[in-house]
């Protein structure tokens, strides 16, 4: 499952629980990320999230343009996640149409 960028801040606005994990690297979450995410960069994605991420959370993921995080998407399924979603465009999505304020790369 995917939510646009929209979606994301509509579902931000309601205050519902989202565990948001930004899958970057720590060079790019030092350039921006979003507010409340946590960062598990996808190069310790395996090792990390399993112990770091609860199952019965609603966890979205997103990255730069939703690539990593569609693999990060498809671990967690993998691992007997359920409630994962992927941000289809990602962070770049996100400053696009929702914050045009925030730094782009």
């Amino acid at each position: 499952m995917t939510y646009t960028v929209q979606e994301l801040h509509d579902k931000l606005q309601t205050g519902k629980k989202i565990t948001l994990v930004d899958v970057r690297e720590p060079d790019e979450w030092q350039t921006c990320r979003l507010p409340g995410a946590q960062l598990i960069p996808l190069s310790q994605f395996t090792c990390r999230a399993p112990e770091e991420l609860q199952r019965d959370d609603h966890i979205v993921l997103y990255c730069h343009h939703g690539i990593r995080s569609a693999k990060a998407q498809q671990f967690l399924k993998s691992q007997g996640f359920t409630d994962v979603i992927n941000l289809t465009g990602g962070i770049d999505a996100w400053a696009l149409h929702i914050d045009p304020a925030m730094r782009r790369y």
